[in-house]
């Protein structure tokens, strides 16, 4: 399993639209992909959010990043967006008391 982590530094006054778009993006990859595991959408004050994601493998995430609602997402953040940083990870551990993915 793969963790996607992704900070973005919104512009205030777009906050809300991206938080909107985000959690619509976030939604659609837990109902319709099937390696996508967990999609966490955190909010710090000042327009900064925060991505947790957890895939199934690298096939997953690609087949995330060529989704429609992706696409759609990446679209209409774009000038909301001052920075954006991502990360990838192995997942080491999941969660306690949850299973991993079979």
């Amino acid at each position: 399993m793969l963790a996607l982590t992704v900070n973005f530094r919104v512009k205030p006054e777009d906050a809300d639209s991206f938080r909107a778009a985000i959690l619509a993006n976030a939604a659609s990859s837990l109902e319709n992909e099937p390696g996508c595991y967990v999609f966490d959408v955190c909010e710090l004050a000042g327009g900064e959010f925060f991505l947790y994601e957890v895939y199934e493998n690298a096939a997953a995430i690609d087949f995330h990043r060529a989704s429609a609602h992706f696409a759609k997402f990446d679209s209409a953040s774009a000038p909301w967006i001052t920075d954006k940083k991502i990360g990838c990870y192995e997942v080491v551990k999941n969660r306690i008391g949850q299973k991993r993915p079979s």
